[in-house]
């Protein structure tokens, strides 16, 4: 069922998505997620995403919380990119580099929308020049609720060559409230991660997970992986790097002892950026709570950020005539705790 839960003059408008199990609160601001509220293990709904009451508050602020991110999401390395021989210049919006589509990028657009029994289908048309970014580009967001899933789907096409990387940049704590998150225990199926440097961009080394503070394949706990010492920890002040994923249908599992939700998230993409929001400044969110470093965590299911520099066959370019299609899905269940 898809409920319009307010209209505005200026064409944004909030919309809430709901059946048994979930219901999801987005805009069409961005595409931006609300809200996910699903229960717990006492049958009590809980919010797992940070967020803020008011379209105004999602304006003023720059993290990105829920947001549809593009035309392409992380950072490009010189905010520059050369394709068919020619070279594009991007603002440079985070140090020496482009970052998250641009100055406006996807996240500040007001898409138009139709609405389906469980589904909302999102779309906008970014005119060729738009940020820098060659090609007329038509993109679909859908958002749909099959029983205790939410799944995202994205598709584009374009006139012209051009580089793309959608991702969601939605901020979970299965808790339901901005607290410390290092009691949440993760899971990946990544056996590699993507080292950065300090100003965050991908260097193009890939390293194993073995042996280091990124290897969560049997699980662990946020808080204590965290405080191992680590050089890439370091540089990212955090966890801020590309996990890349093998191929298994379950790419990460995030649990919350305290709740007992476990979140279960599937992707078509080959990795995701894992961030634990090292960089949030403390501000009001929801209901006045504070949010804060470290009180979230974003699993940005993506491509090789900075792929047009870094890849010898890059994954980010979408030709003329193609159709860029992939899926992402957050599953939200109550578990017992034999996870830990």
């Amino acid at each position: 069922m898809v409920n319009l839960v307010k209209r505005s003059e200026n064409r944004i408008d909030i919309l809430e998505l709901k059946n048994d199990s979930l219901s999801v609160t987005v805009t069409n601001l961005g595409c931006t997620v609300m809200k996910i509220l699903t229960a717990d293990k006492d049958g009590r709904f809980r919010d797992m995403v940070l967020g803020y009451d008011t379209i105004q508050e999602y304006q003023e602020h720059t993290g990105y919380l829920g947001a549809f991110v593009g035309r392409v999401a992380n950072r490009i390395g010189g905010a520059s990119f050369e394709l068919n021989g020619k070279t594009y210049q991007l603002a440079k919006n985070s140090g020496p580099n482009a970052i998250h589509g641009g100055i406006e990028g996807f996240s500040n657009k007001v898409f138009s929308y139709t609405t389906g029994e469980d589904e909302i289908v999102f779309t906008y048309t970014s005119p060729d020049g738009e940020e820098g970014y060659p090609g007329e580009l038509n993109v679909t967001v859908t958002y749909r609720l099959e029983a205790d899933k939410f799944i995202l789907q994205y598709e584009a096409h374009t006139d012209q060559d051009t580089i793309l990387n959608f991702t969601n940049h939605s901020y979970f704590n299965l808790s339901g409230k901005p607290c410390g998150i290092g009691e949440h225990w993760l899971q990946t199926a990544a056996d590699c991660f993507a080292c950065v440097d300090e100003n965050g961009l991908v260097t193009g080394e890939i390293r194993d997970v073995a042996g280091t503070p990124f290897d969560f394949r049997n699980g662990g706990k946020l808080g204590e992986h965290l405080q191992m010492e680590d050089e890439q920890l370091k540089i990212g002040h955090g966890f801020d790097h590309p996990f890349i994923f093998r191929d298994e249908k379950e790419k990460v599992k995030l649990y919350c002892e305290e709740s007992g939700i476990e979140m279960i998230v599937e992707t078509t993409l080959p990795q995701a950026h894992i961030y634990t929001a090292n960089f949030l400044e403390p501000h009001k969110g929801k209901g006045g709570d504070i949010i804060d470093q470290r009180t979230a965590i974003c699993v940005e299911t993506q491509n090789m950020p900075d792929s047009i520099h870094k890849e010898e066959n890059p994954t980010v370019i979408l030709r003329a005539g193609d159709t860029y299609r992939e899926m992402t899905s957050y599953r939200f269940h109550v578990i017992g705790n034999d996870l830990l």
